[in-house]
């Protein structure tokens, strides 16, 4: 499970943000453009499964009492369920807005506030989107981009070669053109992954927009907050303020393993993620000390995570400092599970500073 939480997206002149849902909302409908009406994806909330996007678009905007231009008036939730858990499900949207709306109670019970929160002083939209496209920021888009050039200007000349504009073969240059396609690192089916391709296999996630100030359009509710529980001093009352990111991370995964009858693996959990990250002695002493079955897949999903390393005898000296015995453990399997930690760490410390985690 993968979420991230952020603040709308600022203005055009990077002071304030803009004082409208619209762009948002226009955004997350366009899977909808070109299908019949009953295959379309609606938004919903708590309450209601269709939704129209006017609605959304004047509920939210018409929801920021009391908010400076340069306070969000939204923020966005995504959430992003792994394949295996997709696959739990069947990949169902009636299931997926079912666990939306028990993660948005988890949602509210996170603030920090002198009130209970509930998910009735939410004012939230959300919408599941079954496609996700590449984007000009990625790993594969990046390492493709020197083939792209130059075949794009190898296609320049080969033009102009057909016009008589340049002497050359416009053969050898369709050869050179297929030959760099050919080592182009990344392709689907035979063509160059370029930004704005979709992704292959199960993409299927949850947008959720949030209203910033609370259903009454009173309070003002924060996820951005940079304290987990916190009280201070305003107008000579204490103030009760925060919000607990772990605590809500933590309990998505729980619902999600309770309303939907999931058996959650030790890797996928994100305290044990966050365990890693301070300290992987005792992680991986963890995960030696698991049952049979369980402590296989947990090798083979740390495994699918990256190409192992050549850091040669880094298994040895990690079970060495863990103080333990492992002979039930292979050693080829030992080793691929350390290697693959040290080519997870930059993203797992990624992951858990931005409050989200995924597998």
């Amino acid at each position: 499970m993968h979420i991230n939480i952020t603040a709308q997206k600022i203005g055009e002149n990077f002071e304030t943000y803009n004082s409208s849902v619209t762009d948002y909302v226009n955004y997350l409908e366009k899977e909808n453009e070109g299908k019949h009406p009953e295959l379309q994806e609606q938004f919903f909330d708590q309450y209601n499964d269709r939704i129209s996007p006017e609605t959304v678009i004047s509920e939210i905007d018409g929801n920021t009492r009391k908010l400076k231009k340069k306070d969000p008036k939204f923020y966005s939730i995504v959430v992003s369920p792994s394949v295996k858990e997709l696959k739990h499900i069947n990949n169902d949207p009636a299931f997926l807005r079912m666990y939306t709306r028990a993660l948005m109670k988890d949602y509210a019970a996170s603030f920090h506030r002198d009130r209970t929160v509930t998910v009735d002083d939410i004012k939230y939209y959300a919408k599941i989107e079954h496609e996700r496209t590449y984007r000009g920021f990625e790993k594969k888009i990046k390492a493709n981009e020197p083939y792209l050039k130059r075949i794009a200007k190898l296609n320049n000349d080969k033009a102009k070669v057909e016009r008589g504009e340049i002497k050359g073969s416009a053969k050898k240059i369709q050869q050179e053109i297929n030959k760099l396609t050919a080592e182009a690192p990344y392709k689907v089916e035979g063509k160059i992954l370029t930004e704005g391709m979709k992704k292959e296999g199960m993409q299927t996630h949850i947008h959720i927009i949030v209203s910033r100030n609370d259903m009454s359009n009173t309070y003002s509710l924060s996820p951005n907050s940079q304290h987990k529980a916190n009280t201070t001093i305003l107008h000579g009352k204490e103030v009760k303020q925060g919000f607990n990111r772990d605590k809500f991370i933590t309990a998505t995964e729980k619902t999600f393993d309770k309303v939907l009858g999931y058996n959650r693996n030790f890797i996928e959990k994100y305290s044990n993620r966050k365990l890693y990250k301070k300290d992987p002695v005792k992680f991986f002493a963890l995960v030696a000390g698991l049952p049979t079955k369980e402590r296989e897949l947990a090798i083979k999903l740390l495994h699918k995570f990256g190409v192992p390393t050549n850091q040669k005898g880094a298994a040895y000296r990690l079970v060495q400092k863990s103080g333990l015995k492992m002979p039930s453990i292979p050693t080829n399997k030992v080793q691929l599970a350390i290697k693959a930690f040290n080519k997870l760490k930059k993203g797992l410390d990624r992951a858990i500073q931005s409050g989200s985690i995924g597998i």
